[in-house]
């Protein structure tokens, strides 16, 4: 009997100390993680650096490629690629949004999403529309 009062005395004063250190550190005891939330880009245009200056890229209804260094004056692309955020050329072909595999080859880009010049991550949809996540 006292072996068992003893057992429910020492619980209580752990349970106890353990409340008073989670509540004294300031650590919530349940963790949130926010959900990536992807945002259709207003403009849809999206950042790239080439030879240390900023380019505006965007799409045409039909997909081509077009580049801007003001956002106001655009040309199309030559040859319709552009570079990620790790210098990998990125470019649409045969429908598709792909980027270089070994050799001479190119594959298609997973979820059609990279990461541009400004850290931030953009895709595109089925339509070409462009979405970005902040």
């Amino acid at each position: 009997m006292k072996k068992a009062i003893l057992i429910a005395v020492c619980f209580i004063i752990s349970n106890t100390g353990i409340s008073e250190l989670n509540a004294s550190n300031g650590v919530p005891l349940t963790y949130h993680s926010k959900k990536a939330e992807w945002k259709k880009v207003k403009n849809q245009a999206w950042p790239g650096i080439k030879d240390g200056t900023t380019y505006w890229y965007k799409l045409d209804k039909m997909a081509k490629l077009w580049w801007s260094t003001d956002g106001k004056k655009w040309a199309a692309v030559k040859g319709g690629a552009w570079m990620d955020k790790d210098g990998k050329w990125l470019r649409i072909h045969q429908g598709k949004l792909v980027w270089p595999a070994e050799g001479a080859k190119w594959e298609e880009v997973p979820e059609w999403k990279w990461q541009g010049a400004d850290g931030k991550w953009y895709k595109f949809d089925q339509h070409w529309a462009l979405w970005v996540n902040e």
